[in-house]
């Protein structure tokens, strides 16, 4: 997120607000920005009697406000760190005679996660005109393949396309998660290095032929050899691939093949389905071999399965044979 980044320049440049409010759905920034500001601010000596660290369901305001009016100790300024600020939500607008008048020489961070502050209270207005506010919202999981690219290039490494989605497709789009995989593939590949789905798949665990994503791209070419190995293979290891989750992506894949065939202009459709341009081509062929009578068919199918594997309709199938069946049905 660029406004982080910003944040994060604007501290290196010694720019350095009184206030700070991290708000929003997606920790991962707000962890980002804050995790320098405890870092980098002060040195390690200065730390000791100048840098707090405190948890808003330890805290009061009032006690922060206390802390937050007194003068460092030998250093320039004093930095009060509050973690999961979003418990003083009943209390927090206790602040704001505080963030009218903010002692110069704090550095106070509120670090509000998991929702968004509200934009309409005072105390949000007047963080904002003393200090600094970073709003961060979750990243659609089409946007999360490109966000790995770019952390990867500004830390000098490529990705190959099909490595970045198969992250996307194991860990989501939490960010957090993602970042602490992309660290510890940085820490074994060299500087400038292309990370492929093999060097994925020996390091983290995530099999290059055996997912989610190469499913839908066997079944969307009808490659039927291919959809019975890669079900065995799940079917082999149900912890790692439960058919809830593989029930939900196929209901999300053939959704969007259904939307492709209801495009009037099919240059839109990246926009319009929501995925990486380098999936188009697998959502262009699905549609040429999955008419939308067969989508809708298929669709009712994947209900079927759903209910079946939560115990409704079946006398507790085992997930291979359901996925069998599935994709018997599916490929047919």
């Amino acid at each position: 997120m660029k406004e982080a980044k910003k944040i994060v320049n604007n501290l290196k440049n010694n720019q350095i607000k009184p206030l700070y409010l991290l708000t929003g759905e997606e920790p991962f920034y707000i962890d980002f920005v804050s995790g320098y500001i405890e870092k980098n601010l002060l040195t390690d000596d200065e730390k000791a009697f100048n840098q707090m660290v405190l948890y808003g369901r330890d805290v009061s305001v009032e006690e922060i406000i206390n802390h937050a009016k007194r003068y460092p100790m030998m250093a320039e300024r004093q930095v009060i760190i509050i973690k999961e600020a979003q418990d003083l939500e009943k209390s927090i607008e206790l602040l704001l005679p505080y963030a009218e008048n903010p002692t110069p020489t704090t550095v106070l961070v509120l670090c509000y996660k998991y929702k968004s502050f509200d934009k309409r209270k005072k105390l949000f207005k007047i963080i904002e005109k003393n200090g600094e506010v970073l709003l961060t919202s979750t990243l659609y999981e089409n946007k999360v393949a490109g966000w790995i690219e770019e952390t990867l290039r500004e830390h000098g490494y490529g990705i190959q396309p099909k490595g970045a989605l198969m992250l996307v497709e194991f860990l989501g789009n939490d960010l957090s998660k993602i970042f602490k995989e992309l660290e510890k593939l940085m820490q074994i590949v060299p500087a400038n290095q292309v990370i492929t789905p093999e060097i994925i798949e020996k390091n983290i665990g995530i099999s290059k032929d055996y997912n989610n994503f190469e499913l839908h791209n066997a079944i969307g070419s009808r490659d039927i050899k291919r959809v019975f190995r890669i079900v065995q293979y799940f079917s082999n290891n149900p912890k790692e691939n439960p058919i809830p989750m593989i029930v939900a992506l196929l209901f999300s894949f053939f959704q969007k093949i259904m939307k492709y065939h209801s495009l009037t202009d099919t240059s839109k459709a990246v926009q319009a389905l929501g995925i990486s341009t380098f999936y188009l081509k697998d959502y262009q062929l699905a549609a040429k071999n999955f008419p939308p009578k067969k989508v809708s068919s298929i669709i009712e199918k994947l209900r079927e399965i759903d209910m079946k594997s939560k115990g409704l309709g079946a006398t507790n199938l085992p997930q291979g044979e359901l996925l069998k069946e599935l994709m018997t049905e599916i490929m047919k």
